[in-house]
């Protein structure tokens, strides 16, 4: 990270002249402004900035939604105030003379704003703190690369594109090599911007890749899965191609985003594992995320397209349950002695991960408090077992039960489970009205 000191010695000797100032939105995307860095470094740092209140009140096509707390027709849609986190002050390679920094959302009076997606990771790590804990996280997101440009793959309507591989490519070193300009570019430029990158390979799907990072801190984690996402797309789009984080994007398998979870104490040392078991607080932990997921869902799978990753036989789970590197099960335990960790592998690209981690960590301290039992560790193929809970089917589905939930009322507060729980309402009312291709396909002629 870059210190406001070394900013400026950077914008003096005229080698950085723009800077990034970005919040992360409901759909997990980074927004804000281009702003001049003589002016960032005079005003900006010392007093924010401000940006509509909308911000947080739109759905994914940035349409003005009534119906929210924070922001409407009703209020005026004034402003909020965007104040940077300093310690986030990173360079971003592949812009030139750009660096970024994150912010948290104020309202005038410098109090939260409750219903933003860094406010609401911060609220549950600080409940972590207050039992001495620390959450680790990694994430491991993947995507679809297509020849094809974001503006070509526009005007086919996403329709007979070009993957940017023509077979399962799945650890195959000749397949990725065809994407290797691409996948080089964002490890490079993701390493120059303070992400410590790990290794790239190929997936299943057609042109799907997945790059993995070291694990961090959750904030921390939270805000490079953020910034990765941003710049793969940017970098994708400066060498003519395009590439997706949907959830699902074809009838082939999806993009998932895999979160590693694991809790240390003050002095550093990891909680959740005994030598090579699972320590009796990691089985509450365990337990709690196993009790919690379903109702949560719609803090680990956001949209419509989410829920069509579930199917039997994908890899992406069907099951709560647990099982020690079991890949049929939502939670797989993975990992040795100190680096023992819980895999939860519900969440799809699409998830926005502060509100993933968030959850997480809800989870966790249901658990902890309550101190469930963890269930039996679950051995074989968890898609044919008859007696497991399931994840939601749909969004609405998922939406009935996060509305409901006790645990996500007592743990995010009444004004965040009714944000999002609109948030959703608005995404099922705009798909109910759509009509789709399939239905085009099926009645057009035949009906």
């Amino acid at each position: 990270m870059w210190s406001v000191e070394r900013l400026r010695a950077m914008v003096e000797a005229g080698d950085i002249d723009t800077v990034l100032l970005a919040m992360t939105d409901m759909q997990g995307r980074l927004q804000g402004k281009r702003l001049h860095a003589a002016y960032f470094l005079d005003e900006v740092v010392g007093h924010g900035s401000e940006a509509c209140n909308y911000l947080l009140a739109v759905d994914v096509e940035m349409t003005p939604v009534d119906g929210y707390a924070v922001s409407g027709w009703s209020q005026g849609y004034g402003d909020f105030v965007l104040r940077p986190d300093l310690d986030t002050l990173r360079p971003i390679p592949w812009l030139p003379g750009t660096v970024l920094v994150l912010c948290d959302v104020l309202w005038h009076d410098e109090s939260p704003v409750v219903q933003s997606p860094r406010q609401i990771l911060r609220r549950q790590l600080d409940r972590l703190a207050e039992r001495g804990l620390t959450a680790y996280i990694g994430t491991e997101l993947e995507f679809v690369v297509y020849a094809d440009t974001y503006e070509q793959a526009a005007a086919k309507r996403y329709q007979g594109l070009t993957p940017a591989n023509g077979y399962n490519v799945d650890y195959s070193l000749l397949g990725t090599s065809r994407v290797e300009p691409l996948l080089r570019a964002i490890r490079l430029g993701m390493a120059g911007a303070g992400l410590a990158p790990e290794s790239a390979k190929g997936e299943c799907n057609l042109g799907q890749h997945e790059i993995a990072f070291r694990y961090a801190e959750a904030l921390k984690t939270a805000d490079q899965h953020s910034i990765y996402k941003h710049g793969a797309k940017e970098i994708a789009a400066a060498q003519g191609m395009s590439l997706t984080f949907m959830a699902k994007p074809n009838q082939r398998e999806g993009n998932s985003c895999h979160i590693h979870f694991s809790l240390r104490d003050a002095d550093g040392r990891p909680v959740m594992a005994d030598h090579d078991r699972l320590s009796p607080l990691g089985e509450q932990v365990l337990a709690g995320l196993l009790a919690t997921t379903a109702e949560m869902s719609v803090l680990y799978a956001p949209n419509i397209n989410s829920y069509k990753r579930y199917q039997a036989g994908s890899f992406a789970p069907t099951a709560l349950r647990w099982g020690r590197d079991n890949r049929t099960c939502a939670l797989r335990l993975v990992g040795h002695d100190h680096s023992l960790r819980v895999e939860h592998r519900s969440p799809g690209g699409d998830v926005n991960p502060y509100l993933a981690i968030a959850a997480l960590v809800a989870g966790a301290l249901h658990g902890m408090d309550h101190e469930l039992p963890l269930e039996p560790m679950f051995t074989g193929n968890a898609y044919a077992d008859p007696s497991a809970a399931r994840m939601p089917a749909t969004l609405r589905d998922a939406l009935l039960r996060w509305e409901s939930s006790a645990v996500a009322r007592e743990a995010f507060g009444d004004e965040v489970v009714e944000h999002y729980g609109h948030a959703a309402h608005v995404e099922l009312a705009a798909y109910d009205a759509a009509v789709t291709d399939w239905e085009l396909v099926r009645g057009f002629e035949r009906l």
